[in-house]
């Protein structure tokens, strides 16, 4: 589906039909402030207005179900200027921060996603909590279930501390049941992730 990317604060402002376009503008440019939309005529209109009033996707968290409002989400990121990955998991309702870790050198959106399910997996399950736990990437979410990352990054030196921390992640999975739902975060209907880092 097309979409259209509202920049706010760039090299370049405004309203730009390809991520490509967008990003030249904001890619390494401290600061920059914008979000993608459906439409140019939505665009167009939030371009005439200010990045605070569109940004966590346009949607406050008191529209959510309840049972997301009740849960927790996880996030990775990885900024193309930086190349270091972070994640974290945040209670959704507060949007407070449950654990944040990294920096990490040499990994992917999809290692930092799959990792942050399985720490908030453990987490929960020392701490009795059952409440769902919700990610953006289905590439995770399936990892998680088939209780392995089927990564196809290479190891190095630089990135072996992450493959570490994907070995033990592997084994909580082999030798635990957990009760926790993991579920695949509906941006189309809830907005931004709110683990979300901002940094896109």
């Amino acid at each position: 589906m097309a979409k259209f990317y509202v920049v706010w604060k760039g090299r370049q402002p405004g309203v730009y039909a390809t991520w490509d376009e967008a990003k030249a503008q904001v890619d390494g440019f401290a600061g920059a402030q914008y979000l993608s939309f459906k439409t140019r005529a939505d665009a167009q209109q939030a371009f005439a207005g200010r990045y605070g009033d569109y940004a966590k996707g346009q949607r406050p968290a008191t529209t959510w179900p309840s049972e997301v409002l009740a849960g927790y989400a996880v996030d990775a990121s990885l900024p193309a200027e930086a190349g270091l990955l972070e994640y974290r998991c945040v209670k959704n309702d507060t949007r407070r921060e449950v654990f944040r870790q990294g920096p990490f050198e040499g990994g992917t959106n999809n290692i930092g996603e799959f990792l942050a399910i399985v720490h908030a997996l453990a987490l929960f399950k020392q701490k009795g909590i059952t409440a769902p736990l919700y990610s953006d990437s289905r590439t995770a979410i399936a990892w998680v279930r088939e209780k392995r990352a089927k990564t196809e990054l290479a190891r190095t030196d630089q990135n072996a501390p992450l493959f570490e921390l994907i070995e033990r992640a592997e084994a909580w999975l082999r030798d635990h049941e957990f009760d926790t739902p993991v579920l695949k975060w509906d941006t189309e209907a809830w907005g931004e992730n709110p683990a979300d880092f901002g940094r896109k």
